[in-house]
């Protein structure tokens, strides 16, 4: 295992530190291993909170400020954080409004966001919760029941981020939160397998000449493994499947083309061209679109795409201004 790193039980806290000194406009609570904006949100306006095991950077944490989370949670590598985080980090970000807890799909995530919320409860704040399930590759997992939260949860975060950052109320940011993951679908691949620091060698064996189509974000291998094929053919192995769960036809889409860690940005863009080819025969219009490394898995090979149907509001919303220390624009 080659990783830079001084020892695998260190690797959060000292990454954690480096967040710290690296982005002075974010507040980083090392005991508690939560990420919030140094400068809190605006009396009265809804707070997002979320969060899960680390290695998925940069989220949760990199999309911690100004339209996005008001805090995440870090867990240790592809662990929930606990319930005691999840209550800290909401008394800290709720500004009277209430908090919502934007949750992945993983059985250990969503148990403890719901002990989480219990817990804030007590002391009095109002929250609300979504689950995301946009994973089409399977429906249930090692790691939960249902289908897996994958890379919507970026778009989401962004969009309910910037609808919280206008002023929205808490039951309006509840609910298009859970508009917009009923409207995305994701669907992904690897190349290679991730090494999670504390095992010291890949989660799974695979071959140079063959791929796994469907995996999670965790290092679980996906739906089928087949032999390595062009990038067209990959394209089509992940939009195909997500077209035929969810009726696209006619309606805009925002697109994102996500890295899983370790593929370059020239395979990349090569892929998204590929994708927006599919889509241009299957009578998609795409909205707008995101291409690199949002939500990895480590050092892993390969990428995902995810597709939101759109409409005006969704669009305006996404196009709303953001900085963070992983997506930035229009500031």
């Amino acid at each position: 295992m080659k990783k830079l790193i001084n020892a695998p039980e260190d690797v959060l806290a000292e990454s954690l530190r480096g967040l710290a000194l690296a982005h002075p406009e974010l507040e980083v609570d090392l005991a508690n291993r939560v990420i919030l904006r140094a400068t809190r949100k605006d009396e009265g306006k809804v707070a997002l909170l979320s969060g899960g095991g680390s290695g998925h950077e940069p989220l949760h944490g990199g999309f911690v400020g100004t339209g996005m989370l008001d805090a995440a949670c870090a867990g240790e590598v592809f662990t929930s954080p606990t319930p005691d985080q999840m209550q800290v980090a909401t008394k800290a970000i709720d500004r009277g409004a209430g908090v919502l807890h934007i949750v992945k799909n993983y059985t250990g995530d969503v148990m403890n966001f719901e002990m989480g919320a219990e817990l804030a409860a007590m002391d009095g704040i109002d929250v609300r919760s979504v689950v995301v399930d946009d994973d089409v590759a399977v429906q249930d997992s090692l790691y939960t029941a249902g289908r897996r939260g994958v890379g919507l949860t970026v778009l989401l975060e962004k969009i309910v981020g910037a609808a919280a950052e206008e002023g929205q109320d808490l039951a309006a940011v509840a609910d298009l939160a859970a508009r917009v993951n009923g409207q995305g679908r994701s669907m992904g691949m690897a190349l290679s397998s991730c090494t999670v620091p504390a095992a010291g060698k890949p989660t799974f064996d695979l071959p140079d000449d063959q791929m796994e189509i469907g995996i999670g974000i965790h290092g679980e291998p996906g739906r089928h493994r087949v032999p390595l094929a062009p990038a067209k053919d990959i394209a089509a192995q992940l939009v195909e499947p997500i077209l035929a769960d969810l009726d696209f036809t006619g309606s805009p889409a925002i697109v994102m083309l996500n890295g899983m860690g370790a593929s370059p940005l020239i395979e990349l863009y090569l892929m998204y061209g590929e994708v927006a080819t599919l889509l241009e025969k299957a009578g998609v219009t795409v909205a707008r679109n995101l291409v690199g490394n949002y939500i990895t898995s480590l050092d892993m090979a390969g990428c995902s795409v995810t597709l939101l149907k759109a409409d005006d509001e969704l669009i305006r919303l996404w196009d709303a201004p953001v900085v963070t220390p992983g997506l930035r624009w229009g500031a």
